[in-house]
């Protein structure tokens, strides 16, 4: 029964991007139309886990609006269109970007109604998005159904939050605890939950913020079902010519490739890595940088403090800048910076590696984390031969690491995992490798690890618990999901066993910490982020990495 589950979960996951490639391509879509209404009844048939209780009619899902309106444009739940472009200029206008709080990526609030959302990333980015307003949508018609009757005639109770989202004064607290009864109602939660979803959305310039959000929530679904403004979604002519042909990874990888020639460094011994932007530049630099002798007891405070505090953390940037550490912020739109570290440049001494002697004909590529099947454009395109000067020149890659944050499936939120394949759900594309870390790498430390395959999968937000429990338990026996391993896989194969790019013999690292477990109830993404609980894992998987590396 549990198979035939997964299958029938499986099944719907295709339906929906098969639905979706198929309203971009058309070009736009009403979220009330015919098509719209096909996509909804899909997400609600898949129930993924990170929207909770989206098929219950009587609750309004909390954690998933937070987590949804965390990686969307603020102000968005105003707006009745939404726009989904390429980078078309707008930077060059009077229009001030909106950046979200969890995504990297720019928007622009074209007028009261209208909202443009860039997308750089390829389709993994398109489908994030509609995933995500197609469960905003089923929320506002939640809010709207509980306030309004079926002519649209508001009951007693939306005129009052009306009346205290409109108010241009914060609320007082007697008037805020009615309001917030109020929605607790609407919303199918207690006071209590209210009340913590009042405080997750709460700003110091807006209090208030979430009545705000619910109000306009039912408002712009009341608008549509009346006719007023129908919501609808587009998509850009020039986004549509430009998705699938690496236009800004291929400006990306050619903006590293020179900067390594620039800096005569494009025939060293290169070393990839994918990551963060401070565990690499805080193990080669943070105790030099802050004046401290290197201590082993010292490292992991140091780092969970630079995690905490900006000012210290930009200390040590500008330390490793002077010290062999080149900077690339992105300009080509793919929002992916990079750093280029020298490593005959910079002394090992005060770090934990000052046993290593290995490093002076090494460089280092670290750059930032891709999203989905961005990761095939980069790495595909960073690993091309490339024109400069009057030659043509190979890149000599001698690793490629890959440090990321996934979903765990076989443990809990700070664990780690060493994959040996990579699994691309709904595909035949699966990649088994040799993986340099191994579980004895992290044996004398209190870590928990486990090994095995991982799940690429097209969406984090579109995985249910059937399709997760079948991949755990059957022969398959994955431990965790994640979004970019097999992109990343399948470029390095192909530049290496079919296009001879680099040599067949490159070392591959792959190591992620668990950032969410979604088979555990409260412990999904939609849950918050790890804080500190990050800290020990990014950290010592960096270290494992850059020993390898070094040694």
């Amino acid at each position: 029964m549990a198979i035939s589950k997964a299958r029938e979960s499986t099944d719907v996951i295709e339906r929906l991007y098969i639905t979706m490639r198929h309203l971009f391509n058309r070009g736009g879509f009403k979220p009330m139309g015919t098509s719209g209404i096909e996509l909804r009844d899909y997400l609600l048939k898949l129930k993924p886990e990170i929207y909770g209780s989206m098929t219950d009619e009587e609750k309004v899902e909390l954690n998933g609006l937070i987590y949804v309106l965390d990686r969307l444009p603020q102000g968005i739940e105003e707006c009745a269109y939404i726009y989904l472009t390429s980078n078309e200029g707008l930077q060059k206008s009077s229009f001030t970007p909106i950046f979200p709080k969890k995504r990297r990526r720019t928007c622009y609030r074209i007028d009261e109604n209208q909202m443009n959302i860039e997308v750089l990333l390829g389709r993994s980015e398109i489908y994030d998005i509609l995933t995500h307003l197609t469960f905003l949508y089923n929320e506002a018609d939640k809010i709207r159904k509980k306030t309004h009757d079926f002519n649209g005639k508001p009951h007693r109770v939306w005129n009052l939050v009306e009346k205290a989202a409109l108010s241009s004064e914060p609320l007082k607290r007697k008037d805020r605890e009615v309001i917030l009864t109020h929605l607790a109602s609407i919303l199918g939660r207690s006071f209590d939950e209210a009340v913590s979803a009042y405080k997750n959305f709460q700003e110091a310039a807006d209090p208030d913020r979430f009545i705000k959000i619910i109000y306009n929530l039912g408002r712009i679904s009341r608008e549509d079902c009346l006719g007023i403004r129908r919501r609808e979604i587009h998509f850009s002519s020039i986004l549509k010519e430009r998705v699938g042909h690496h236009i800004f990874g291929g400006k990306w990888a050619e903006t590293v490739k020179h900067t390594l020639y620039k800096n005569g460094l494009h025939e060293k011994e290169l070393h990839i890595v994918s990551s963060n932007m401070h565990s690499v530049k805080n193990m080669l630099f943070a105790f030099d940088a802050l004046k401290k002798k290197y201590e082993l007891s010292e490292e992991l405070k140091l780092y969970e403090e630079l995690s905490e505090n900006l000012e210290i953390g930009e200390k040590v940037t500008e330390h490793a800048l002077k010290n062999g550490m080149i900077y690339i912020k992105d300009m080509s739109g793919s929002n992916i910076d990079v750093q280029i570290f020298d490593l005959s440049k910079i002394s090992l001494k005060n770090t934990t590696f000052k046993d290593c002697k290995n490093a002076n004909d090494h460089v280092l590529i670290v750059f930032d984390y891709a999203f989905g099947e961005q990761a095939f454009e980069v790495m595909d395109e960073l690993l091309r031969p490339f024109k400069a000067g009057k030659g043509i020149f190979r890149m000599k890659v001698n690793s490629i690491s890959i440090l990321g944050k996934a979903g765990i499936l076989v443990g809990n939120k700070g664990d780690i995992m060493i994959p040996n394949s990579h699994i691309f759900e709904g595909m035949a594309d699966n990649y088994p490798f040799y993986n340099e870390l191994s579980l004895c790498n992290f044996e004398d430390y209190k870590v928990k690890v486990f090994q095995g395959a991982m799940i690429t999968v097209l969406g984090t937000s579109l995985q249910n618990r059937d399709v997760l429990s079948y991949f755990m338990e059957t022969s398959w026996k994955a431990i965790g999901l994640e979004m970019e391993g097999a992109h990343y896989q399948k470029a390095i194969q192909v530049a290496s066993k079919i296009r001879h790019h680099i040599n067949d013999d490159v070392k591959l690292r792959y190591a992620y910490y668990a950032s969410d477990n979604p088979l555990e109830t409260g412990s999904t993404l939609a849950s918050g982020g790890l804080g500190l609980t990050g800290v020990k894992p990014t950290y010592l998987i960096t270290q494992k990495i850059l020993e390898q590396i070094l040694s």
